[in-house]
């Protein structure tokens, strides 16, 4: 299994960014996906999660403003976000398991400044 994940970089506060993961080794279309992000001296924590049959799921800190999409054709998860708080400043790594192993992307950084 490998995830590619990639979109991160230099954004300002309340600005947007789409980031993406390309999954190879799975059976796409039938995975749950998930966005999962570290920041600074911090445990890695869930942002956001879509089911095979797009059933979305999202940290409290993130409603409203990301959304997370899939593209089955193109073996893609999205997390698109908006209204960017410097407290988003994270490493942001996508997600999916695989006979009950979790499975993670190399990282992508995101950071929001003032």
């Amino acid at each position: 299994v490998q995830l590619q994940a990639s979109g991160g970089g230099l954004v300002q506060t309340g600005g947007s960014r789409r980031l993406s993961c390309v999954a190879s080794g799975i059976v796409f279309r039938l995975n749950s996906m998930g966005w999962y992000r570290r920041t600074s001296g911090n445990e890695r924590e869930l942002v956001a999660t879509i089911t095979s049959d797009d059933s979305t799921n999202y940290v409290d800190s993130v409603k409203g403003r990301f959304t997370i999409s899939r593209d089955n054709a193109k073996n893609t998860v999205y997390l698109q976000m908006n209204s960017l708080k410097s407290e988003d400043t994270a490493v942001y790594y996508c997600n999916t398991k695989k006979y009950g192993v979790n499975y993670w992307g190399q990282g992508t950084q995101v950071t929001v400044s003032s």
